[in-house]
């Protein structure tokens, strides 16, 4: 499968910028663990696999690798490209990586990898990586056991019918996978601090199937958010929030046989 699925191509394409405003930063685990599981480091290079408008670049550059992104959605290359002039941006698909074979040590995907999670894309993935090379995957999921999280989930999964996301598992089925062993996971606590406006409505507003909707529909969801922030006692009438995520990490080595 190599199409871009419809909420991604279409919600990001229109959603880009608010992708970014609305998005919360990695935790200082991540970082870590970039070093000691996926080790990266200076000399590595590093693939950011479905790079979006590049917010896992500035903690890849960190390690010292070099940098490449592939983003399919146009829209959302041309902000990486904006943000990050330093980084080779390509575009492609994870069934198509415009890459030869064994040309980088690492390959993540952040807040992506659910869109892919087939067989053909791993295939692609273990191609491009070097024998002994490291996939990385991380996502930063919404705390659910906070109440006001959760019910923000049920005014806005009325919508997703089907979107693929990783609360479903669905990107498990993957693994295990052939030529792959798994090096473990970990999690990580997360906040994204700021306005009400950026990290509760921008953030709802940026998810791939809330901006595919119609305008009529994206503003009866903003309108149940706001309802939802006045009636919220620790959200109401506040100058600035903490949304509260668990950051959720795995990687997987190339066999080198």
């Amino acid at each position: 499968m190599s199409d871009i699925h419809d909420s991604a191509a279409a919600g990001y394409a229109a959603s880009a910028q608010t992708y970014v405003r609305g998005r919360p930063d990695y935790p200082p685990e991540a970082a870590d663990w970039l070093r000691e599981v996926v080790e990266l480091a200076p000399g590595k290079s590093v693939l950011d696999l479905g790079a979006g408008t590049g917010k896992f670049i500035p903690l890849l550059r960190e390690s010292g690798a070099r940098v490449l992104a592939l983003e399919p959605v146009a829209a959302m290359r041309a902000e990486l490209v904006r943000r990050h002039t330093d980084v080779e941006a390509l575009s492609g698909t994870a069934e198509s990586i415009p890459l030869p074979d064994a040309a980088v040590d690492a390959v993540v995907c952040a807040q992506a990898f659910h869109w892919f999670a087939t067989r053909d894309a791993l295939t692609e993935i273990r191609r491009v990586l070097i024998p002994g090379g490291v996939l990385g995957l991380i996502w930063n999921t919404r705390d659910t056991d906070v109440s006001w999280v959760a019910e923000l989930g049920r005014i806005t999964d009325v919508f997703e019918e089907g979107t693929p996301h990783y609360q479903s598992g669905e990107w498990r089925r993957t693994f295990p996978a052939e030529g792959f062993t798994a090096l473990g996971g970990r999690s990580a606590r997360n906040m994204h601090d700021g306005s009400p406006e950026q990290v509760i409505v921008e953030r709802t507003l940026s998810v791939s199937f809330i901006a595919a909707l119609s305008p009529e529909q994206r503003q009866e969801v903003e309108r149940s958010v706001r309802a939802l922030i006045e009636a919220t006692a620790a959200l109401a009438g506040k100058a600035e929030v903490a949304f509260p995520y668990v950051t959720r990490i795995f990687a997987y080595r190339k066999n080198t046989q």
